[in-house]
């Protein structure tokens, strides 16, 4: 079931977030995602338009969104391979022609997840908070 997030989901939100970060950018520091905890709880999941995926009545992901770009997909590392971040993905395209992102060229698991899910590498950029190359992505719909 897909839903949209409460208050009382961010705790949990932040917690997917930070521990999928450390395992999925594990050449970046784990201060960067310590010092950005308190971002994403006060100020990244609020402005978002912010959706979790359940399973039994536990949150297993979240998908944000801030109009046409997809801030956040995280899928809690015990569910991850099991399709919740297709499941978000599809919901978020529905309702959208057009989806841009960004992610760490050294993620490689996300960029083929993305690849798999009809986005494109528009551009490579360098991300000016840790100097790393990361991809600007995008996905069009066709109709």
């Amino acid at each position: 079931m897909i839903r949209k997030s409460r208050k009382e989901d961010i705790d949990k939100l932040v917690e997917i977030w930070f521990e999928v970060s450390l395992k999925a950018h594990d050449f970046i520091g784990e201060g960067y995602w310590q010092a950005a905890q308190e971002d994403m709880r006060e100020k990244y999941l609020p402005m978002s338009d912010t959706y979790v995926v359940e399973g039994k009545n536990e949150i297993r992901g979240f998908v944000s969104m801030l109009d046409n770009y997809l801030a956040a997909i995280f899928i809690d590392s015990r569910f991850q391979s099991q399709g919740y971040g297709k499941k978000l993905m599809d919901f978020v395209k529905k309702d959208r022609d057009y989806i841009e992102l960004k992610v760490f060229k050294k993620n490689n698991k996300a960029c083929d997840f993305y690849i798999n899910n009809g986005f494109k590498i528009k551009d490579e950029l360098t991300d000016e908070n840790t100097n790393e190359k990361e991809y600007l992505m995008v996905w069009k719909c066709i109709e």
